[in-house]
């Protein structure tokens, strides 16, 4: 619940304060392929993503970080029902395809058949920014955040529609609290440094 706490007031900032006109970029989600560690061998998902988040928070090395935050990416995207997976995958293959209006109608159906998977939300969450929808892509963040709190994706989300925004003390808040989680991450440090520097230079 503390977690919660944390996440929901800048999640409701972001939505009152969110600008109808941000800048177009993009949002990655693709995981890769990872060694198993300890965390493998644990029995339910919850006990190995409680476990892959604590190794995470604790490593320093990017790329040994890189590897603990793949598993995770792994551990998300099973969704424990094969017609789920399936729809996942067609979804996938809609977007490779450049046919995203295929793709949302997919993951509209994925959330409707499984409302608790975190990564149909953020999937489609991913997909609405890439078609410029960021308004719906927040809402969409928001979902993946009360599901799951520790989602640095949807937090890296966040502070790109933010960042994009103007809203840039937003953005750094959004930045920290990946970082809590996800504290050896290269391009995360380096939007937050780049971020309190300008707004340090805005108050001098």
């Amino acid at each position: 619940m503390l977690a919660m706490r944390v996440f929901v007031p800048l999640i409701l900032a972001c939505s009152a304060l969110l600008a109808a006109s941000v800048g177009a970029g993009t949002l990655t989600f693709a995981a890769e392929t990872a060694p198993e560690t300890e965390a493998a061998s644990l029995t339910t998902p919850k006990q190995r993503l409680d476990a892959l988040f604590s190794d995470l928070k604790k490593e320093r090395d990017a790329d040994k970080a890189r590897e603990l935050a793949n598993q995770i990416r792994l551990e998300w995207q099973d969704s424990g029902s094969a017609t789920v997976n399936l729809l996942m995958q067609w979804a996938d293959k809609s977007i490779t395809d450049n046919k995203p209006a295929a793709a949302l109608d997919i993951l509209d159906q994925v959330i409707t058949l499984a409302p608790s998977y975190v990564e149909g939300w953020n999937r489609r969450a991913t997909l609405h920014y890439t078609m410029g929808n960021y308004r719906k892509s927040m809402s969409d963040i928001n979902h993946v955040l009360s599901l799951e709190p520790r989602h640095f994706g949807a937090l890296a989300g966040m502070a790109a529609i933010l960042g994009s925004a103007g809203k840039d003390e937003l953005a750094l808040r959004a930045w920290e609290q990946f970082l809590a989680i996800y504290p050896a991450d290269r391009k995360a440090q380096e939007q937050l440094g780049e971020l309190t520097e300008k707004l340090a230079g805005s108050k001098t």
